[in-house]
């Protein structure tokens, strides 16, 4: 019994590396991104019209919900809602089968 709730959580821990791992390089790759459109908008018309911002606005909301749920500031479904969520179907789940019987 020990060993499956060590198994569990070792299998939480590392899809949690995972989703740290992708959201850096999610971080990487806008910050490398929006920096070559800033660099190409001064090159074009040196900032008159910062059109790169739209794009770095737009990406960043999807990244700040992304740090959002990888770094757990987004408790409206939280942990603890998965674990009662996760009780509720146990529960319904023993009772088609009490009546079933």
């Amino acid at each position: 019994m020990e060993s499956i709730k060590e198994d569990n959580k070792y299998l939480k821990a590392k899809k949690k590396v995972a989703k740290l791992k992708a959201f850096y390089g999610s971080l990487i790759k806008y910050v490398v991104f929006i920096s070559l459109l800033a660099a190409l908008n001064y090159y074009l018309d040196h900032w008159r019209n910062p059109w790169f911002l739209w794009a770095a606005f737009g990406w960043g909301i999807g990244l700040f919900f992304q740090g959002m749920n990888v770094f757990g500031w987004f408790s409206i479904f939280g942990k603890s809602w998965e674990d009662r969520k996760v009780k509720e179907f146990m529960e319904r789940e023993k009772d088609k089968k009490r009546r079933n019987l």
